[in-house]
């Protein structure tokens, strides 16, 4: 039966769809759709003459082997292949063909789109707000002619989307989903942070300084661990720019999300007292390295600062450093110190 194959070939290799791809897919179809015509043979294939411009389905059929004592149930064998195309298959060939070619060409925008996203992870992307009315939860950002989701899960609380603003998003992850590749990003997620400040520090991308920990409570405050690996560079200012250019074009992305750039430390006390920034640390006692347990010692009018609004300087400077902090007040420790040195004054007078 004719069917115009080299329209459809010319078609597919359009959208970079290999003629095999096509005729083992195209085959497949049409013996499906041979398979539900009445009176289908149960054996069969498709076979295809591309220069023809013709398919023809060869079907055989089932003659029963002759039962024996010792076989009593042979099964069959199958007969001469012989053409059973259906007469009237001509529009339905040519609608199964359609349905292929859309198929395939969703297959293939697909992978294209997967193969150019998969890439991305872990990157950061610019893209438009599109609100969906049937996905209120979700946030839709087209990226060219792509669409990825910001989940709610990964939106920054406060933070408003409106469609047709144009923001800057976190590659979470790029998957095969159902309906085609599934690309979700992110507002809320720590890197978010590292790779604005890659956009803006050139010694970041250079190596000269490195990130090295990163905690976030996004839309409230980011605490940023750093150091430099060449030496004259100041890890700290190169972050910040001169006049604060450089951290001020980060925050601007960011909203009032507030931003504190610490030394980092292989020496843990030192590394601990820089997390609790801004408050300035007098001393820091490692309870146990084992357990990653300290307690920052900090004066009185500094313990609110130290601890922040509901711990979030704290529990921030936790996070950043992987260590269990306590706070405890330096004139209490001043106090029981001295108590401790008249007892032990007293007692030794007693002796005497």
């Amino acid at each position: 039966m004719e069917l115009d194959l080299a329209e459809i070939h010319q078609l597919a290799n359009e959208q970079g769809i290999d003629a095999e791809t096509l005729d083992q897919a195209l085959s497949e179809a049409l013996l499906l759709a041979y398979q539900k015509s009445p009176h289908a043979a149960r054996h069969a294939r498709v076979e295809l003459d591309s220069r023809a411009g013709t398919f023809t389905v060869w079907a055989q059929d089932e003659t029963p082997r002759e039962p024996t004592e010792y076989d009593p149930h042979p099964g069959y064998d199958l007969g001469e292949e012989y053409d059973d195309t259906p007469k009237d298959f001509g529009r339905l060939a040519a609608s199964t063909a359609r349905q292929v070619i859309r198929q395939l060409f969703r297959q293939a925008e697909d992978e294209r789109i997967f193969g150019a996203f998969s890439g991305q992870k872990g990157h950061l992307i610019t893209g438009v707000v599109q609100q969906d009315a049937n996905d209120p939860g979700n946030v839709h950002v087209a990226v060219g002619d792509v669409e990825a989701i910001l989940p709610r899960r990964e939106q920054v609380p406060g933070e408003r989307y409106r469609h047709g603003e144009r923001i800057r998003v976190y590659v979470v992850n790029v998957n095969r989903g159902l309906k085609g590749p599934e690309i979700v990003v992110s507002r809320s997620h720590p890197e978010l942070v590292r790779r604005l400040f890659e956009r803006e520090v050139p010694e970041l991308v250079s190596g000269a300084v490195s990130i090295m920990s990163i905690a976030r409570e996004a839309g409230a405050r980011t605490k940023i661990a750093v150091r430099a690996t060449s030496k004259g560079v100041n890890p700290k200012g190169a972050l910040i720019g001169p006049s604060g250019a450089r951290v001020r074009a980060v925050m601007e992305n960011l909203g009032p999300e507030k931003i504190d750039i610490v030394d980092w430390s292989e020496d843990p006390a030192k590394y601990v007292a820089a997390a609790l920034s801004p408050a300035v640390v007098r001393q820091v006692e490692i309870v146990s390295e084992t357990n990653r347990t300290a307690i920052a010692f900090i004066k009185d009018a500094q313990l609110s600062l130290a601890i922040g609004k509901e711990g979030q300087n704290a529990r921030l400077a936790a996070k950043l450093t992987g260590w269990k902090i306590g706070i405890e007040s330096e004139e209490a420790r001043q106090q029981k110190l001295r108590e401790q040195a008249t007892g032990e004054t007293s007692s030794t007078d007693e002796e005497k």
